[in-house]
């Protein structure tokens, strides 16, 4: 279900981006962050999956620390947290609700269930509750 006013704009630019770095990646989870001003994004930064195994992803926390500084200092705002599922859907999964810290972040996921035809879906995940936003290119 989507909520109104629920939009995540990812650019033509970023969701390559995104695709990229979920295939560069694969079969491993791929993580990131988008910073953003006014709803609008801004930059993306490719982050370090530190987990060893496929089917999850652990951001080290001195380079997410690193990224929200600048992101802060730079007036800019956590827009969106990613990552991929790369043999699976774009849903979270249990894990990655329980991991959604940030409730004012969406969350996307992008999806090489289909590799010639990735899917990028994002959510807000607050508490355990999930909906889903519409992701827009403008």
């Amino acid at each position: 279900m989507t909520a109104p006013g629920q939009t995540l704009v990812l650019p033509a630019a970023m969701r390559e981006e995104i695709v990229a770095h979920a295939r560069a990646d694969a079969p491993r989870e791929c993580c990131g962050i988008i910073a953003g001003r006014n709803g609008e994004p801004t930059r993306l930064y490719r982050l370090t999956n530190l987990e060893p195994g496929v089917d999850r992803y652990l951001i080290d926390d001195a380079e997410v620390y690193r990224v929200y500084r600048e992101i802060e200092d730079g007036g800019d705002e956590l827009l969106a947290i990613y990552h991929s599922h790369p043999v699976s859907v774009a849903y979270p999964s249990k894990t990655d609700v329980a991991l959604a810290f940030w409730e004012e972040a969406f969350y996307a996921i992008c999806s090489l269930e289909h590799p010639e035809a990735p899917v990028i879906r994002a959510f807000r995940i607050v508490g355990e509750e999930i909906t889903e936003a519409v992701v827009s290119s403008q």
